[in-house]
């Protein structure tokens, strides 16, 4: 009798994960700043360096210029609330604009975060919020139960339990020591960019040196003189005035006076400047999963391998991104849009893939062994009526 009274006033059990405790080290719900100096990286990387720059721009407008198929099960639509607000997501912004800014955040930052605006229980538009002013405020059970959005002092707190469904999406780039935020590609290849950076500073101040390496004015004057105070400054200064900078490019230095130049530095030869700079850019490129030739990095660029270059690069890089932006989507939107919908990347329409569906398609129209509906599960489209026949 008494065991029974004792399970009867026992709390109800609660299902929950038994490690999330664990990973948020018994937080208690206090905000989480993010580990990561967003605004150094990206102004050292996309902003100052141009290998950064354009391997962002051509992952990030590639895959936002693909097009995405809404499927319902089998069925394909052409017309759907939820590819309307993806193409329109705000009256600032077409589909394109956001999804590229969504990507560039998500390479430089590791984490994207979309804002969802519901009226009357509909969502109605999308946008894309800055990384470095978002924070996220882990619940006691680990997961973000809000987000906090800071910018020109106020800050806007977003609950994740609001209906008819969370109102931010937060992508993120998988980070193995890190339980809410995600892995920059930018900060992988942070040293790869200061190398690069520092190679063309020392590339602009050789030039702006007249292209001369560094040296020293030896003085052998009778023996035991030296230059007085008066004469060193101004040797000193009509060096600086006359012999440094572009404009003195070319100009004779005169000596006199038991003065000789001696130079100090070794050459960009010896320095292997060049190489040391291309390296640095090569592992650049690979962090953003860009092939270097596609850069105009020094290598094998012949046509064929340019293209299969660029087929490099959509088949690694810009599907995998795309196709994992698709699924965030849907699993975020479809419970408001209804139906089990799912957002799939049309690769008919990629140009630089012409080739694969070109050979898919003549594997497909040369196999009598196959079925008419199980050759167009294979080639993207639904079965037909009628179509389990051999044809």
């Amino acid at each position: 009798m008494l065991n029974r009274l004792r399970n009867f006033l026992r709390a109800p059990e609660a299902k929950a994960s038994r490690t999330a405790r664990l990973l948020t080290l018994e937080s208690g719900g206090r905000a989480r700043w993010t580990p990561r100096d967003y605004a150094a990286l990206t102004r050292e990387g996309y902003v100052k360096n141009a290998i950064v720059h354009r391997s962002v721009r051509l992952v990030a407008e590639n895959a936002a210029s693909v097009v995405f198929l809404l499927y319902e099960g089998a069925a394909a639509h052409d017309k759907h609330p939820l590819l309307d607000l993806i193409a329109r997501p705000n009256p600032r912004q077409d589909g394109a604009t956001l999804l590229e800014a969504l990507y560039s955040y998500l390479l430089l930052a590791g984490n994207a975060y979309v804002e969802a605006v519901a009226l009357d229980g509909a969502v109605r538009e999308l946008y894309a919020l800055r990384p470095d002013r978002m924070r996220l405020v882990p619940g006691a059970d680990g997961w973000p139960e809000a987000y906090e959005y800071n910018v020109a002092g106020t800050t806007l707190r977003f609950e994740q339990n609001a209906a008819p469904l969370p109102p931010i999406l937060h992508l993120t780039a998988f980070h193995p020591l890190d339980d809410h935020y995600g892995l920059a590609p930018l900060e992988a290849a942070a040293v790869a960019v200061d190398t690069h950076n520092a190679a063309a500073k020392w590339n602009k101040a050789l030039l702006d040196n007249s292209a001369r390496p560094s040296g020293a004015l030896v003085y052998s004057g009778p023996e035991g003189s030296v230059l007085s105070d008066n004469q060193f400054e101004r040797l000193k200064q009509e060096l600086e005035d006359q012999y440094q900078g572009t404009l003195a490019a070319g100009r004779p230095l005169l000596l006199e006076g038991g003065l000789d130049w001696k130079p100090l530095s070794l050459s960009p030869k010896d320095m292997d400047f060049l190489q040391a700079k291309h390296t640095a850019a090569r592992e650049i490129a690979l962090s953003f999963g860009v092939p270097p030739m596609l850069l105009g990095i020094p290598g094998d660029n012949t046509y064929s391998n340019y293209q299969e270059a660029n087929r490099a690069l959509w088949r690694q890089t810009v599907l995998p991104l795309a196709g994992r932006l698709g699924a965030a989507l849907t699993q975020w939107l479809a419970p408001v849009f209804g139906g089990e919908l799912r957002l799939e990347v049309d690769t008919d329409r990629v140009d630089a893939l012409a080739a694969d569906r070109s050979a898919l398609w003549e594997r497909v129209t040369h196999a009598p062994f196959l079925t008419l509906n199980e050759k167009r599960a294979l080639t993207g489209f639904a079965p037909l009526e009628g179509g389990d026949r051999l044809g």
